[in-house]
């Protein structure tokens, strides 16, 4: 599990743990291009990852998804659960962080190197509105949650990864 705030070099850090573990790589992205901007960051991305990795798009029942694509893949970058647990927001606040966490364990339960992304939102200022505080505890504990299950976890500040665990 590789955690940290926005423009931490989470990513970039992901990456190079995949690349380690070795090839092939399934890349799973769980962004949805609900606007432009979004979009023109989902079609960088896409330009900075290696040809050979595999990209499934799954911003939904992503265990599931990548269950039925992994196929020889070693390694399978998850990119993130921050998404993946606002994408299950806006079909149900409720039990989002339930699926989120039911999907995080369904992903670390399969055979190969799972690497989690995912944003420390819990060292900000507390959102100023009920449903972002919701999204914020969420995902403290859908975090807490996967690391716990993770055999490795990583917190990167500046582009520096700290090993947690």
């Amino acid at each position: 599990m590789v955690l940290g705030g926005v423009r931490s070099g989470k990513s970039s850090f992901a990456e190079r743990l995949a690349a380690e573990c070795g090839e092939p790589i399934l890349y799973v992205a769980t962004a949805e291009a609900l606007d432009e901007e979004m979009a023109e960051r989902i079609a960088l991305h896409r330009l900075q990852r290696p040809a050979p990795w595999r990209t499934l798009e799954a911003p939904r029942n992503v265990a599931a998804q990548v269950a039925a694509e992994i196929g020889a893949a070693q390694t399978v970058v998850v990119e993130d659960l921050t998404l993946l647990l606002s994408n299950l927001m806006t079909e149900d606040e409720i039990s989002a962080e339930q699926r989120a966490t039911h999907e995080v364990n369904e992903l670390i339960a399969l055979r190969a190197h799972i690497i989690l992304v995912t944003n420390e939102v819990g060292m900000g200022v507390v959102p100023p509105y009920p449903l972002g505080r919701l999204f914020r505890d969420s995902l403290g504990r859908v975090n807490q949650s996967a690391a716990l299950a993770c055999s490795e976890v990583y917190f990167v500040v500046a582009g520096v990864p700290l090993r947690l665990k």
